[in-house]
């Protein structure tokens, strides 16, 4: 298998966990030795754990000379302190990471690649990074404006939360919800507040 089909199975990874990941972006994540899958993992429910952690759990110390295919760089610091992606990737001896889309966090963004890279790690990104946009268009919405991507809900499958709301203040209810850790809302196509979303400008469509 090439690269882009590593890839695209770790983005169907990552698709079938979105919805239930946030605050965090559900992620997929595929480790490739000799050509073979040897684990593979996405984000868990709650965004706890990290795709890549799941993998290398599964991989264990086949993760030595591996590659890691992962939909979102993998991170370079934890909120909790705890290890970071990329620096267990960095100890679990993966030779080479290859990633779709830059994190879209101002504060976290680069940090992981700078540290596999220090290590000695071959980083390549970019790999189908447009398919790979619509795993973190809800985190990158929030980090550009500090609000939930809202969208009409379709098959209502990959949303956080179907957005109710009676309020005169969207754009305040909109960040009340961002505070809970909504990152991706729902709302019924043809309703009146889908209409009131679009004429603020506060839906995406």
């Amino acid at each position: 298998m090439a690269d882009a089909a590593f890839m695209q199975h770790a983005l169907r990874l990552g698709l079938s966990q979105m919805g239930r990941t946030w605050p965090n972006p559900a992620v997929g994540c595929v480790i490739v030795k000799d050509g073979v899958v040897i684990a593979e993992g996405a984000t868990g429910d709650g965004g706890r754990p990290h795709a890549e952690e799941v993998a290398l759990d599964i991989a264990g110390e086949a993760a030595r000379g591996a590659t890691a295919y992962v939909t979102l760089e993998p991170c370079g610091q934890r909120s909790n302190g705890g290890c970071s992606c990329s620096q267990r990737l960095v100890e679990a001896g993966v030779a080479r990471v290859v990633y779709a889309c830059d994190d879209p966090s101002p504060y976290a963004s680069h940090i992981g690649v700078e540290r596999m890279t220090a290590a000695g790690l071959k980083v390549e990104k970019g790999l189908m990074a447009q398919e790979a946009a619509r795993l973190i268009a809800p985190t990158a919405h929030y980090h550009q404006t500090g609000l939930p991507l809202v969208e009409t809900d379709g098959d209502g499958q990959g949303f956080d939360a179907a957005f109710m709301s009676e309020s005169d203040d969207l754009i305040a209810e909109l960040k009340a919800w961002a505070l809970r850790g909504y990152r991706h809302l729902s709302v019924p196509e043809k309703s009146e507040l889908a209409h009131a979303l679009r004429a603020l400008g506060l839906m995406a469509g």
